[in-house]
This record gives C-alpha cells, structure tokens and sequence, in this order.
C-alpha cells in the first residue's frame, strides 16, 4: 500500500511541477547547476521517466570482490571534481571499485525509493540533501550507519558538528557529510568601489544598506540585486528571523507574518526596479560585469574565476545586521536499504566515504565547503573564498522538516509569481502550505 501511494505521489509531482515549468517560474539556479538543489524545473524536466533504467554511463572495472553503486546529484561543473575524487579512490586498487552515476537531484530521490521498494537495482550508496534524509529515515529506505562505525576510521569528531548532528534520528546515524554548501552573497567589487559607499566595512549587508545605494547603481544602468533560485532567498531570510516551515515538525505553517515580510521585501526591490527584468538572468549579467550584488550558491564561484570578475563572497543580506545567516544545505552519503549488500561490501563503502572525506582538497576546489575537518588548516583551502563559511557553524542555516521536499516543491510554484507580482504574498504562502498539506497526506 506504501508503495502505490509513494507511486502516486511521484505521478502527482510530475503533474503539479510540469505546469510550473510550463509557465516559465523555474526557481532553478541561475548558471545551470543542478547539483545543490531539487527544483521545479528538474523534476519537470527528470521525473517523467523516473522508473526508467538509468542513463548509460561509463563503467569501471570490477576490483578483486565486485563494484560499489554510487548514485549522486552532482551534473553541474561539481560533477567533474565528483567524478576525479572517485577515480583518485580506484587508482589505490581497492578491493570494490567505485561506479559513479550522477542524476538530477529530484531523478535520484525518485528513483532511490522506488529501486529500495523493487529490491532491483539498489544503489550501495547515494548522495542525499540532508533535509531530505528525516523522511527517508522514517520510510524505511536507509541502514543506520551506528551498526558500523565501530572499528571505522570514521567518527562524528572528524565533521562538521552540525552537519553530522542533523542526521542523528530515532536513536540511529543515517548520513555522513561530504560538505556544508552555502548561498551566500557575490559582490563585484569593481562595482562597488564605485557605488558600494562603504555599506560593506562590517562585512554584512543589510536591506536598508541596498536601498540607500540602489538609486545611484540604475541611474547608470548597473543592477543592484540580482534575484535568481528564489527558494533559497526566502529560505535565507526567513531563518534569519527565527522562521521554521512547521512549528510542530509535521505540520506545515510557513504562512505567517514573518514570511510575509520576506516577500513584501522582494515586491518593493521589484517596484523601485532594483531587480533584473522578468526573463532576464542577474547570474549571467553578474558575470558581465552589470550587477553588483548577487546572491548565488558558492558552488558557482568557479564561473566567476572563468569571467575574471573582481568579486567577493559575503554572508547573505541581512534586515538585522547583528542577526546574519546563509541558507546552507548539505551532501549526505547515506546506506540505502539493500538484502543484498552484505557487512563486508559495507564496510568497504564506509572506507570509500572515509576517503572522499579525507581528501575532498578537490571539492573544495569546485567552490564547495568539504565537512570533513581536517580541510579547515589545508593552505590552499584557507585562501579560497568560501573558506570563512567552515568556522561559521552558527550561521548555517540548515531546516530539518522532515516534509522539507514538499514544502520547497510547492514554494517553487509560487514565488515567482511573487516577485513578478501576479500573487499577493498571503496567496502565495497560503498556496504553498496547502499544496505540502495535500503532498504530505498523499505520502501517509
């Protein structure tokens, strides 16, 4: 019965999603980078054919005792890095090797389930957001990892605290952190030596600050904001004020005055025509040199180096310059359920994590911010821009609603019409709740 509905409900998100796309509000992040973020637009666009067999890609050659299935999200410029951390892993001849099939966020997280449901071809190990592992976790779809970790080299002081605290479920461990990834704040600073008026010298950004220097940037056609992946700009905001999709973990009540001024925010930045035109992309005029405040995922820093841009990453904008905060996600490797896995094939995927952990000096260089500590000294880590985000545990904004998924899919079909000012925001988020409502009781 589980299954049917799970079924079901996938068939429902390929309708609701598809209209979305279909009206052109795709929340995706502006550059193309799918990878740190399930969004209308990729399950559009992937779950059409989620019960399909997977993409034929590249295999390797089996070590002495088999291959580990890895399935990750990572199709964007971080999926080059992904991949030559798991060839570096085969190159020391281990006994599984690792065969790396990267997917569209959402394709995986249909996918996954359906596969563990089947029992035909389960992954050994796969890449989840950690937000969506609580429900997973509830499902029955992942192996507690607490079964293993006695005698590995992996252990809870050698992570990110927060990252790994938030996989901590029903007395058991159901993930181990590969990075913390951020949205954060991209200034070019060619620009703001000419309009910035020093609203930067205490390294935060409030929305007044923006106001006050908003006028001077469009009087020479230069945009002050960008606003692209509008998800994780609400998200942002609305964490720095204490805000939680469901106050009672299972009931979704985002539709609140504190959410309200989030987007009553965005409607004025429109009006006085401080954001980019409707169908315009700020990332791509950030890149040419025509914006001056960009928020955008850190993982897109390498774009910013290939334009030579002379830009910096902050924290995000701010209404309280004493209350700062990114929306900050996080790459879980976690144990889907699989009879056929066996202890030692187990114990060999945790040596696996165990490597990509202790030498993620290549994600890193991908614009991400590995979990694994022993990166936090490394020189060359030290110097990269995204370096200050791994000693700001305090503002990592990492949500934790098990119905994350279904509350994002939803704010995805409605924030757009938001800014563009087809929907009030008391319509929008009263839209959105009641659209995770109907999700969630389609899932039960």
């Amino acid at each position: 019965m589980r299954f049917k509905k799970f079924a079901a409900l996938c068939m429902a998100l390929v309708m609701t999603t598809s209209l979305a796309g279909c009206g052109g509000q795709s929340q995706k992040s502006a550059g193309g980078d799918t990878s740190n973020g399930d969004t209308a637009a990729d399950v559009a666009g992937d779950t059409a054919d989620a019960g399909s067999e997977q993409e034929e890609q590249p295999q390797v050659a089996p070590g002495a005792k088999g291959t580990i299935e890895f399935w990750s999200v990572f199709t964007g410029a971080d999926g080059t890095s992904m991949q030559a951390m798991v060839d570096a892993y085969n190159a020391t001849n281990p006994d599984y090797t690792v065969n790396h099939r990267a997917m569209e966020a959402n394709d995986l997280y249909l996918k996954m389930p359906l596969a563990i449901q089947s029992g035909e071809d389960v992954p050994d190990v796969c890449i989840n957001h950690v937000e969506r592992v609580p429900l997973f976790q509830e499902q029955g779809f992942l192996v507690d990892y607490n079964n293993y970790l006695e005698g590995s080299a992996i252990s809870a002081g050698n992570y990110n605290p927060k990252a790994w605290k938030m996989t901590e479920l029903g007395g058991g461990h159901f993930g181990i952190p590969l990075d913390v990834h951020s949205y954060a704040l991209y200034v070019n600073m060619d620009l703001y030596d000419q309009y910035g008026n020093g609203v930067l010298d205490d390294g935060v950004l409030t929305w007044d600050e923006l106001n006050s220097v908003a006028d001077a940037c469009v009087a020479d056609e230069i945009m002050p904001m960008g606003m692209a992946w509008l998800r994780v700009k609400f998200l942002a905001s609305y964490a720095q004020m204490g805000g939680t999709l469901s106050s009672d973990g299972n009931t979704p009540d985002f539709n609140n005055e504190t959410a309200i001024k989030v987007l009553d925010n965005w409607v004025k930045l429109r009006e006085a025509g401080y954001t980019q035109k409707e169908g315009d992309d700020p990332w791509q005029l950030f890149l040419a040199g025509k914006v001056l405040f960009c928020p955008e995922g850190i993982w897109m820093y390498n774009n910013v180096k290939e334009a030579g841009l002379n830009a910096k990453i902050y924290d995000y904008p701010v209404f309280d310059a004493g209350t700062k905060g990114n929306w900050t996600s996080s790459h879980q490797f976690v144990l889907p359920k699989n009879d056929n896995r066996d202890d030692e094939k187990t114990k060999a995927v945790l040596d696996f994590i165990n490597f990509m952990g202790n030498n993620s000096l290549e994600w890193a260089k991908a614009g991400q911010c590995p979990a694994h500590v022993s990166i936090k000294d490394v020189t060359e880590f030290k110097d990269m821009p995204q370096a200050f985000l791994a000693d700001e545990n305090d503002e990592l904004k990492i949500y934790d609603y098990k119905y994350y998924g279904y509350a994002v899919e939803s704010l995805d079909t409605v924030l757009g019409e938001v800014l563009w000012g087809r929907m009030t925001p008391e319509e929008a988020l009263n839209q959105a709740v009641q659209e995770t409502k109907d999700k969630i009781e389609m899932s039960e």
